[in-house]
């Protein structure tokens, strides 16, 4: 199978399919990254609402998890993603 070949099995958007490879490209070898929600959407050349609703079809279809993150302060942070 391909690297992506879950991606070409499911269905889902293709909005998701960018999100997925952006994210697995910068993912290390445990399959985490951080990348905040405006990063991923400037670097993909889509909206910050499109770049959500990709994550959430990646959730829906569990290929990626999500964990939110706080600073010490309380702050939000940016989330931490598990590709799977």
């Amino acid at each position: 199978m391909s690297f992506f070949g879950k991606l070409y099995q499911e269905e889902i958007p293709s909005r998701a399919k960018t999100v997925y490879m952006y994210l697995k490209d910068r993912s290390n070898v445990q399959g985490e990254c951080w990348p905040a929600i405006k990063t991923i959407a400037r670097d993909t050349s889509m909206s910050v609402s499109t770049v959500k609703r990709a994550i959430e079809d990646l959730m829906k279809c569990g290929l990626l998890t999500k964990e939110r993150r706080y600073r010490e302060n309380g702050g939000n942070s940016s989330n931490r993603y598990f590709i799977t």
